[in-house]
């Protein structure tokens, strides 16, 4: 029951986050699209309430012409909307998935014991504290950084190295499933941090000061727009930690850490054409093709390295308490040859004393049922047994892959 009620936590929590996190990135795409396309006002009733930029637009059957007010518009509107929410239900669900996903069985899902032997325990607080010294060491470079001469310069190199740092580190503590989600919630939740603690707290002085009657200092403006410039490089690089989970030929190979680096510094820099492309239509830039060609050819890049070797096949072994199973050249395809994969690899999770998501394989008629199961989680996806905790080998892969294409028999 307690599998069966984490699941469906771990599917609702999946839902309310994939929408909160669309709406999130969907308007901070829409904002950078926004103040990238913004031209100076003609209208001279414009220019004069202070107008600094303004844009025509179509859409869904209408016209829209938002502008944009330097520091302050001449007086509130009575209605203001506040671009926050988003970004806190994005964080709120996410740091609700990953307890129910991994800190709640952290010795499954966060430990490797062959990377690092820690308790449970030992492995959530660690992972935990991802996020806070992250967040604190970011901060404090964008505040030292920040405001010197080439300061968004500085602040994007010391920031790259702190991100390749984290995932180093990720990547040889933790298993490299959930290092890569570390990573990317690591990252997510500074983006929301920024909202929390530098926008909205600065909007909302800027609102207090013309509300006052007060001038407005434009440092908030500035350090808003500084952190929301973050945030927007942080998304693609975040969203691809995030999906790889479901592909485990990025996260269990040996240099996992290098994999996730290069994919997240791809993310960012085609995330830099789409945020220079709006301005090259306006003259402001040159055209900023070569960022995205940059990212292609490091995708390209990794996809040669990764490749596979060539599959060999299966050979006898001799079988031990701890050992490979014996794993026959001949006859592989046959339900015995599997059955003692099963045996050594699988029935502690799915045999007679427990059935993990409900899902039993210690006799022929169950193995059978969950035939497709097996050859999705063991074979294709390889992300069972978990963290590959009792070291099931390429070859035995390969037999159970040999076994299900030939009819998955178990007579």
């Amino acid at each position: 029951m307690e599998n069966y009620l984490l699941d469906w936590a771990n599917l609702l929590l999946r839902w309310v986050h994939v929408i909160t996190a669309i709406a999130w990135v969907g308007s901070s795409f829409y904002f950078v699209f926004l103040d990238s396309s913004l031209t100076p006002p003609e209208d001279e009733d414009l220019k004069k309430q202070g107008v600094s930029g303004e844009l025509w637009a179509v859409h869904g059957g209408g016209f829209y012409h938002p502008v944009k007010f330097a520091v302050k518009p001449p007086q509130l509107p009575a209605h203001l909307h506040w671009f926050y929410w988003e970004s806190y239900s994005t964080w709120l669900s996410g740091f609700a998935l990953f307890t129910i996903s991994y800190l709640w069985n952290a010795g499954t899902y966060l430990v490797d014991k062959s990377l690092m032997n820690w308790s449970p325990g030992a492995a959530g607080a660690v992972a935990l504290s991802f996020f806070v010294v992250f967040w604190m060491l970011y901060d404090g470079i964008c505040q030292w950084f920040g405001q010197k001469k080439n300061g968004d310069a500085i602040v994007g190199a010391l920031v790259a190295v702190l991100v390749c740092a984290a995932s180093w580190l990720a990547c040889h503590w933790f298993a490299g499933r959930a290092a890569f989600l570390l990573v990317g919630a690591m990252m997510a939740t500074a983006m929301s941090a920024n909202v929390f603690f530098w926008i909205i707290p600065g909007q909302r002085k800027v609102v207090a000061a013309i509300k006052a009657g007060e001038p407005v200092d434009a440092v908030h403006g500035q350090r808003g727009k500084q952190r929301s410039v973050h945030n927007t490089y942080f998304t693609l690089p975040v969203l691809f930690a995030m999906l790889s989970n479901h592909y485990s030929f990025t996260w269990s190979h040996p240099q996992n850490w290098l994999v996730l680096i290069l994919m997240m510094l791809a993310g960012a820099a085609i995330r830099q054409f789409f945020v220079l492309r709006h301005g090259y239509k306006l003259g402001r830039n040159r055209h900023p093709l070569a960022y995205a060609l940059v990212g292609l050819a490091v995708i390209i890049g990794v996809i040669v390295w990764m490749k596979p070797a060539p599959a060999m096949a299966p050979i006898a072994i001799n079988s031990g308490a701890s050992s490979p199973v014996a794993v026959r050249a001949a006859g592989q395809n046959d339900y015995q040859n599997v059955q003692a994969i099963m045996a050594q690899r699988c029935y502690l999770c799915h045999g007679a004393q427990v059935q993990m998501k409900n899902v039993r394989l210690d006799s022929p008629a169950t193995l059978k049922s969950h035939a497709q199961q097996v050859y999705q989680q063991v074979v294709v996806s390889k992300l069972m047994p978990m963290n590959n905790a009792t070291g099931i080998t390429d070859a035995e892969r390969l037999a159970v892959k040999s076994w299900f294409e030939a009819g998955a028999k178990t007579d």
